[in-house]
């Protein structure tokens, strides 16, 4: 199991209270992920949500007017957090997400960390605030990835 030491290094859960980490560790697996593996294909049902522990993952989006995917952000900086679809509706992620080399993941499943975040009103405000402002990036990323195949 995860420490409370070390999700408290995501940003997403800084300043969260003890308990309420001891709880999402709790739910929370680690899992190890090859180079070119998928976590998580566009369009699929999205009902976790992922973290970085190390390595590197690209997050593609395909175009109807192009062959190949287009890669509009990386997430390969320790503790970064992605696949939020999971946790917003309508449950589908928007991107595909493959390892750009062997990477280590904490996953959390979606259902059992919404209830916990219904629990806890206060700091689940405070998490999904976190939330938006990594949607908020990625759009920005993926805006100005998809001008440039322009």
């Amino acid at each position: 199991m995860i420490s409370t030491e070390t999700l408290s290094q995501f940003s997403l859960f800084k300043d969260i209270p003890e308990s309420l980490l001891e709880e999402i560790a709790a739910l929370s697996k680690e899992a190890a992920a090859k180079k070119g593996e998928i976590i998580f294909r566009e369009g699929e049902k999205a009902d976790k949500l992922h973290f970085l522990m190390n390595g590197s993952v690209a997050l593609r989006v395909k175009l109807t007017s192009r062959p190949d995917s287009v890669t509009v952000s990386f997430v390969s900086s320790p503790f970064q957090s992605f696949g939020w679809s999971g946790i917003v509706p309508p449950y589908h992620y928007t991107s595909s997400a493959e390892c750009d080399e062997d990477t280590n993941l904490l996953i959390i499943p979606a259902d059992p960390f919404m209830k916990l975040l219904e629990k806890n009103p206060e700091h689940g405000f405070t998490i999904m605030k976190r939330i938006s402002e990594i949607i908020a990036d990625r759009l920005r990323n993926s805006r100005q990835a998809l001008l440039k195949t322009l």
